[in-house]
């Protein structure tokens, strides 16, 4: 089976406000960017993966996802995370009707591409799955087979919301890149480990010590 990846990405100098405690405000849309090019990147080379589609207003993103081989849609109706995620399944679902969705997040510097398969590998067994984070509380991946609708509730406690909402939780060994998203200093200590992609290692190659 065959997915389009529906990637929400807030303006880059709203981003990553909880990282206020590892970079300054000229930082951190540097650091938002870099982890969005090598999500992009990592998806677009994941053998289940057939076309990335990211949504955004943020003129620099688009400018740079769009060469990695994105497809940027604006963030209509502007009204948060969920809206966004709506706006553009309804936009892929118009043209293919029958498409398999993923929303996935946009924060995701380490995602290996091959583990990302196993996921929407274990995903497709499901009208509607999710993949909760490493945190165990909120959600990376929401996956929808074709023909079934999303129905996004991600924000606080997104992985007991879309539990709630009937979606399967997937639970998988050895898809650690798939659920590291980075929104605080730890979460980035904990994706550096794992190994991050060349944007997000030259980005925090910038920051003050320790993180060179």
């Amino acid at each position: 089976m065959q997915w389009t990846l529906v990637i929400p990405l807030k303006p880059l100098a709203l981003a990553k406000s909880r990282l206020s405690d590892t970079a300054h405000d000229g930082l951190r849309p540097g650091l938002a960017l870099a982890f969005a090019q090598d999500t992009v990147a990592g998806a677009l080379a994941c053998p289940s993966v057939a076309d990335v589609v990211v949504v955004t207003d943020d003129v620099l993103a688009t400018r740079e996802l769009t060469p990695l081989g994105a497809r940027v849609v604006p963030d209509r109706p502007g009204a948060g995370l969920n809206a966004a995620l709506r706006h553009a399944t309804e936009l892929v679902r118009r043209e293919r009707p029958e498409s398999s969705l993923a929303a996935l997040n946009a924060d995701l510097p380490a995602l290996r591409p091959l583990e990302l398969a196993r996921v929407l590998d274990g995903a497709a067994e499901f009208p509607r799955a999710f993949l909760p984070d490493a945190a165990a509380m909120g959600t990376t991946l929401l996956a929808a087979r074709g023909g079934v609708e999303l129905r996004p509730l991600f924000g606080t406690d997104s992985r007991a919301r879309h539990r709630a909402s009937g979606a399967v939780e997937l639970v998988l060994a050895d898809v650690d890149s798939v659920r590291q998203d980075v929104d605080t200093g730890a979460d980035l200590r904990a994706a550096l480990t794992l190994g991050v992609g060349p944007r997000t290692k030259s980005a925090v190659a910038r920051l003050p010590a320790p993180w060179q």
